[in-house]
């Protein structure tokens, strides 16, 4: 099995900064892309921000200029730091990884974390 924890999470003012950790474990052979969604009750999941193994990068529009992503591949570990935070950036975040287990399989399979919360006041 594979598990990712997360970190990071907490409260701050608007404006202020916050920087998420997920770092996954367990029977891990490689890991393609990783990423965090973000989840606010009453909306649909949406994707913040995403990298590939190879350090590419994509975020939805209205995290751009504020949030990095990054990983450590040799720590299995992918980070999301949140600057210039703004009230509507409250919502509880989740990250992901694509994981292939085995040597044997060219299949990945999406992994979740449990999801940290983030509250941005005003």
């Amino acid at each position: 099995q594979v598990q990712l924890v997360e970190s990071g999470g907490g409260l701050v003012q608007a404006g202020g900064s916050v920087r998420l950790s997920c770092a996954a474990s367990g029977s891990i052979f490689t890991i393609n892309a990783m990423g965090w969604y973000r989840q606010v009750p009453g909306k649909q999941r949406e994707s913040v921000a995403g990298i590939s193994s190879g350090g590419s990068t994509n975020y939805v529009d209205s995290v751009k200029g504020r949030f990095t992503i990054s990983r450590d591949n040799a720590k299995n570990t992918v980070y999301l730091q949140m600057n210039s935070l703004e009230p509507e950036d409250t919502a509880v975040y989740l990250c992901h990884a694509d994981v292939r287990q085995y040597i044997v399989s060219t299949n990945y399979r999406r992994y979740w974390g449990q999801g940290t919360q983030v509250t941005v006041s005003s």
